[in-house]
């Protein structure tokens, strides 16, 4: 596979529920990140914030096992469908696109809080 990275070597990855077709996340990947999903089967993501590679999921426990892999026509990106356990988002929803704009700009949060935050990022 022919992916082209950034100047800082990151492409953009989209995950997709496998199920649903629900667009669950964009997160970067670089080429550990993704030699590691390929060989592992689970997505592999470089988080920006802490400037390493790192399980999806690593610290919730809410993993995604890749079920297809597709590039987009010009090698820019990479679209993974998993099968998501519980959730997606740290901020407790199944899918980081709760939240729904309107033509007015209001925000409406349309989907259910599948688990508490506070229980998973921030016990003793």
């Amino acid at each position: 596979m022919k992916l082209n990275f950034n100047e800082k070597g990151l492409t953009p990855a989209i995950i997709q529920d496998y199920k649903t077709g629900k667009v669950l996340t964009l997160c970067y990947m670089n080429e550990d990140a993704l030699k590691k999903t390929l060989l592992e089967g689970k997505v592999y993501v470089f988080r920006r914030s802490k400037n390493k590679v790192m399980l999806k999921g690593e610290i919730s426990g809410n993993i995604q096992t890749v079920r297809e892999i597709f590039v987009d026509c010009g090698n820019n990106s990479i679209l993974f469908k998993v099968e998501q356990k519980t959730a997606a988002c740290h901020e407790g929803y199944f899918t980081c696109y709760f939240r729904k704009i309107d033509k007015d700009g209001n925000e409406e949060i349309i989907e259910k809080r599948v688990f508490n935050p506070k229980d998973v990022y921030e016990a003793d």
